[in-house]
C-alpha cells in the first residue's frame, strides 16, 4: 500500500492511491470495467487504473477513478478483460531473437527427413557457393532420437557449406563443405569447454559442443554490421511486445550493441525496457567493471548494470557439467572456464555493484558458481560493496544436488529458470540422468518454499518467448499435450498465483527494479497486458493459447489487435 499524506485508505479490502498530497491530477488515460490482478503484497483485484504522465496514478474501483477523468482522458472499456502487469523476461537473447527471422528456422522440424528437407529448400534459394545458416533443431522430438551429422547434411547441401545451430544453441552440425573452411581434421584439437564430436573412424562427424562452435563460426559470412543488428533489434522488438513483453533480461551482449540501444531509444525505434547483461569474460566485460552500472536511462527503459557468464553446456547436447556421469554416455560434461578466468570478474562484480548472472545447467556447474559466489562474498565484506545486495543469480539452475539448494537462500543467491525448459526436457532428462537425480531438477517448488523468488524466463530463441507458455509449464507442468514422464516431480509445479508472480515482480526484483515496475501500483510505471481471458480461471490445457489484445509501456499502448479493445474520450 502507499502512503497518502500520512494516511492510508482501505476501501473493500482494496486500496486506491493517488500521488501527491495536492487534489488528484487529471488523468490521461483511464482503463475501467475490467479484472485486473494488480500483482501487488496482497494480490488485489482490481476494477480500474488511472495513469499520468507514464505512470499509475489510481488503482482502485470505477467510481474511485471517474474525478480523475475529464474532457482530455482517454477512456478505455476493457469489457471484463483480464489485465496483469507488464510481463517481463527474465532470460532472454533479444537480438538473437530478431536474428531468427532472418535465417533458416528448424523449430518445429518432426523427423530427420522433415529437418533435410526444409535444408534442402533452402539450399535451392542460394547460390553455389553460399552459406546455409540456421537455428532451432531438436533431434529429441523424432523418432530417431539421432544427432545429425554432416553426412547427412552433405546429402541435401553437398556444395554449399552449412552451419545449424541446436535449439539450445549449445551445438552446431556443419557440412563437409564448411569443416572444410573451417580448415578442422582428425587431428584438431578439442579448446578449452568445447568439444568435437567424431564418428568411429576417428573423423570429425559435423557435431561441435559450446567453445567448439566458434571453430566454424568464425568463418560465416559476418552479421554483426549495425545495419544488420539494427534490422534485428526492431524485429525482435515487435515480437516481444506483441507476446505482452515489456522488459527483458538481455543475456550476454556486447557494448556496441549496447551503443546501439542506446541510439535507438534516442529516436524511439526501441519501446520495450531491457535489462542488459554483458557477456564475459573479455573486454567488454572488464569495461562495465570499469566503468560501474548504467541504470534508469531513457526512462529506466536501458539498464547495464550486470555480466552473465557461461559456465557449462547444456543437458540435451550433455555439456552440462554433472557431478556423476551421464547415464546414457561416458562423460560428465564439462566446465567452459577455468576458476582464475572467473573468480577476479565475480570479486570485482561484488566489488563494484555489478549484478552476476551465470548459466548453470549440471549439479557440477551449479555447486561450482555457488562456491565462487559464497567465496566472492566473504572476501568482500558488506562495508566494501557499492551494493550491499549485489542480488547475484545463478541463470537456470537446472540440476541442482539436494545439499546445495538451501545454499540458493543462504547467500542470496537467485534461481533464475525458465519454465518451458523443463516441460522441453521431461522427453530426454530422465534418460540422461536417471531416476535418482531427478528430485534436484527444475526443482522450483524447493526453491519457492525456502523463501527464494524465481524469475521466470524462456531463454529465446532456445524456446519461443511466449510467456503464456512459460506460465502454462510452471503451472501444469506437463508438456502441452499433458504428458508427462515418471519422476517429472509434479508437486514442483508453481501455483497460478506465484507463475504471475514469476513474470512480474520477481522479475521486477532480479532486475532492482521492483520500486518501479512488476505490478500495478500508484508510482510506478503503466506497463500492463490486456489479455482475452483470465489467467487464473482459464482451464489449464488452454492457459498457453491466451492471446495478448494491448500491451502498454508507460502509458503508451506499444501493441495492439485491431480489432480489440477501443478509447474514447
Amino acid at each position: 500500500m502507499k502512503k497518502i499524506c500520512g494516511l492510508f485508505f482501505l476501501l473493500a479490502g482494496l486500496v486506491m492511491t493517488t500521488l501527491g498530497c495536492s487534489p488528484p491530477q487529471h488523468a490521461e488515460v483511464v482503463f475501467k470495467n475490467g479484472s485486473i490482478y494488480t500483482v501487488d503484497g496482497q494480490m488485489n483485484k482490481v476494477e480500474a487504473v488511472a495513469i499520468s504522465n507514464g505512470k499509475f496514478i489510481a488503482v482502485g474501483t470505477n467510481a474511485q477513478v471517474v474525478p480523475l477523468i475529464s474532457e482530455s482522458t482517454q477512456v478505455i472499456d476493457l469489457a471484463g478483460k483480464t489485465v496483469v502487469p507488464g510481463l517481463i523476461d527474465s532470460h532472454y537473447h533479444f537480438i538473437g531473437v530478431g536474428k531468427r527471422e532472418f535465417n533458416l528456422n528448424l523449430d518445429g522440424a518432426t523427423s530427420m527427413q522433415d529437418f533435410l528437407s526444409r535444408i534442402q529448400a533452402e539450399v535451392a534459394t542460394k547460390n553455389s557457393g553460399e552459406w546455409v545458416i540456421g537455428r532451432g533443431w531438436m533431434e529429441e522430438d523424432w523418432p530417431s532420437k539421432r544427432f545429425p551429422t554432416c553426412r547427412d547434411l552433405d546429402g541435401v547441401s553437398p556444395d554449399n557449406p552449412v552451419i545449424l545451430t541446436r535449439a539450445d544453441g549449445h551445438a552446431v552440425v556443419a557440412n563437409s563443405q564448411a569443416i572444410k573452411l573451417a580448415g578442422i581434421s582428425r587431428k584438431t584439437q578439442d579448446p578449452q569447454g568445447g568439444r568435437i564430436l567424431h564418428d568411429k573412424n576417428g573423423n570429425c562427424n559435423g557435431l561441435f559442443l559450446d567453445q567448439a562452435m566458434a571453430l566454424v563460426r568464425k568463418h560465416m559470412p559476418s552479421d554483426t554490421t549495425l545495419a544488420m543488428i539494427e534490422k534485428y533489434a526492431r524485429k525482435a522488438d515487435a515480437r516481444a511486445l506483441s507476446y505482452g513483453l515489456t522488459q527483458v533480461h538481455d543475456m550476454g551482449t556486447d557494448y556496441q550493441t549496447v551503443e546501439l540501444y542506446k541510439k535507438m531509444y534516442t529516436s524511439s525505434d526501441l519501446k520495450i525496457r531491457i535489462n542488459a547483461y554483458i557477456h564475459g569474460p573479455g573486454a567488454d566485460c572488464n569495461l562495465l567493471l570499469d566503468r560501474g552500472a548504467e541504470h534508469d536511462l531513457f526512462g529506466s527503459r536501458l539498464n547495464i548494470r550486470g555480466i552473465k557468464i557461461v559456465a557449462d553446456g547444456a543437458l540435451g547436447s550433455r555439456g552440462a557439467a554433472l557431478l556423476e556421469p551421464y547415464r546414457d554416455a561416458e562423460t560428465s560434461g564439462f566446465l567452459i572456464h577455468k576458476d582464475e578466468e572467473v573468480y577476479p570478474i565475480i570479486k570485482k562484480a561484488a566489488q563494484r555493484g555489478i549484478q552476476m548472472a551465470v548459466h548453470c545447467i549440471g549439479d557440477a556447474a551449479n555447486r561450482k558458481i555457488l562456491d565462487l559466489f559464497e567465496r566472492a562474498l566473504l572476501e568482500v565484506p558488506v562495508n566494501e560493496r557499492e551494493i550491499a545486495d549485489p542480488r547475484f543469480r545463478i541463470e537456470h539452475s537446472q540440476i541442482v544436488h539436494a545439499e546445495d539448494i538451501p545454499r540458493f537462500a543462504q547467500l542470496g543467491i537467485t534461481p533464475s529458470m525458465q519454465p518451458s525448459h523443463a516441460i522441453g526436457d521431461l522427453h530426454f532428462a530422465v534418460r540422461r540422468l536417471g531416476l535418482a537425480r531427478m528430485p534436484g531438477g527444475y526443482a522450483w517448488r524447493k526453491f519457492i518454499d525456502q523463501g527464494s523468488i524465481v524469475p521466470a524466463g524462456s531463454d529465446a530463441p532456445v524456446e519461443e518467448g511466449n510467456p503464456m507458455l512459460e506460465f502454462f509449464a510452471a503451472a501444469a507442468r506437463t508438456d502441452t499435450t499433458g504428458f508427462s514422464a515418471e519422476g517429472w516431480m509434479p508437486e514442483y509445479r508453481m501455483t497460478r498465483e506465484e507463475a504471475l508472480r514469476s513474470l512480474t515482480i520477481w522479475g521486477a526484483k532480479a532486475a532492482f527494479m521492483e520500486d518501479k515496475i512488476g505490478s500495478i501500483e500508484p508510482g510506478k510505471y503503466a506497463d500492463l497486458v490486456v489479455l482475452d481471458r483470465d489467467l487464473m480461471t482459464e482451464p489449464e490445457e488452454r492457459l498457453f493459447d491466451i492471446d495478448v489484445l494491448m500491451t502498454v509501456v508507460a502509458g503508451e499502448v506499444v501493441f495492439q489487435k485491431k480489432e480489440n479493445l477501443s478509447g474514447t474520450n
